[in-house]
């Protein structure tokens, strides 16, 4: 066994979970994802899915992404730069700007490649990123491989965040970087006194709007949508991967910035396009998301009786504001069992620990789809206080 392998051999923490019967991890689904899922022979509801538009197993969907794999093949074979474009990429790029009311859109392969790549690509050594310490994985990625000087701030913390701005060369590019609903406790960003600052301290600000697209806003259109903000964002992020039902990522913004990311972002330029059927499935969800205001309104009526149900029973949400519901337990070992126990009482849900969260707070993370019921909902409030209540959580 070579050294590597040696130091790598005592990371066993997956086998003692796994031998306790409470690893939570690479659970099999076996069918389309809805609200109600197929494991293991059982019926399951799916309390666990960031598919807020409940439009994964919508046959419309499914049909778009059949028809484009018929017409174009399995894939490109190839990077957006080169021979991997198609015009089904360009009109699913024009059809997104103008969803989010931006000049341009570019489609990335994942929402990840998004922020690891177009970060890096926008400013130099002698620039600054300031990003919320709470921000999204890909983007504490893409930051790690910038050259940049990098600050942070407290969570939705603005004195702080004033703070990091007065550190930086005001001659130099600000590229301030915030989730704008962070996907663990479903918060949203301060945007309008982010916007304040960055007007003072003539900043550029990018906004992830993975978990807004599709929720917040008119016609879901985002969190930026719905402050009223758009026109003061300078790049709008987003995935198909959540309300989109695919896979995939987009960054939007005015011409200028957008031309530069088109020819200097790596993780655009040497990666292969994403497949026909992935491309046609998000269109149509964008197509059927704009045209059907009644989805978004179940979801937010659905949403807003779950939060109170789960209030009304004793959970600790935290200050949540959309359909992504922390439940805390704040001790990393009865996360994981409360996981075990809301499954084997058929409820899906996920455990959130570090570095998805700080130690102390450690929680699971329920999540709501524009099909679920308030039937269902009240089904998966009964079975997991069951399942606090057994661990003396509740």
């Amino acid at each position: 066994m070579g050294i590597l392998q040696e130091r790598l051999a005592k990371f066993n923490t997956p086998k003692e979970y796994m031998e306790r019967g409470l690893y939570p991890y690479f659970r099999e689904i076996e069918g389309k994802q809805g609200t109600e899922v197929d494991m293991g022979g059982k019926k399951v509801l799916m309390f666990g899915s960031n598919a807020y538009t409940g439009l994964t197993g919508d046959n419309r969907v499914i049909e778009a992404g059949v028809e484009a794999l018929r017409k174009y093949g399995s894939g490109c074979a190839g990077s957006r730069f080169l021979n991997g474009t198609l015009d089904l990429h360009v009109q699913l790029e024009k059809e997104l700007a103008e969803f989010v009311e931006k000049d341009e859109a570019l489609c990335f392969p994942t929402g990840f490649t998004v922020n690891s790549g177009v970060i890096p690509c926008l400013i130099g050594r002698n620039d600054y990123i300031i990003c919320d310490d709470r921000d999204h994985a890909s983007i504490v990625d893409g930051r790690r491989l910038s050259f940049s000087q990098q600050l942070k701030y407290k969570h939705n913390d603005m004195e702080d965040l004033e703070k990091q701005l007065q550190k930086c060369d005001p001659n130099a590019v600000k590229l301030i970087i915030i989730d704008s609903v962070f996907s663990m406790e479903g918060d949203l960003a301060n945007l309008p006194e982010i916007v304040r600052l960055k007007k003072k301290y003539d900043a550029t600000l990018l906004v992830d709007e993975a978990h807004g697209i599709g929720v917040f806003g008119k016609q879901g259109k985002g969190v930026c949508h719905h402050f009223g903000l758009t026109e003061e964002v300078d790049l709008i992020m987003g995935t198909f991967s959540k309300s989109l039902a695919s896979i995939g990522g987009f960054i939007a913004g005015d011409s200028t910035l957008i031309n530069w990311i088109r020819h200097n972002a790596r993780t655009y330029i040497f990666s292969a396009s994403i497949t026909p059927a992935a491309t046609a499935a998000a269109l149509e969800a964008l197509r059927i998301i704009r045209t059907e205001p009644e989805r978004l309104d179940h979801l937010w009526d659905v949403t807003r009786y779950a939060l109170k149900r789960f209030r009304e029973e004793g959970f600790e949400i935290g200050p949540t504001e959309s359909p992504i519901i922390p439940l805390y337990v704040r001790d990393m070992e009865k996360t994981f069992i409360v996981t075990k126990l809301a499954f084997d009482a058929g409820v899906f849900i996920n455990p959130v620990i570090p570095p998805a969260c700080a130690p102390q707070d450690t929680l699971v993370r329920v999540a709501l789809m524009a099909t679920h019921t308030k039937e269902q909902v009240d089904e998966a409030v009964m079975r997991l206080k069951k399942c606090f209540q057994e661990l003396d959580i509740l």
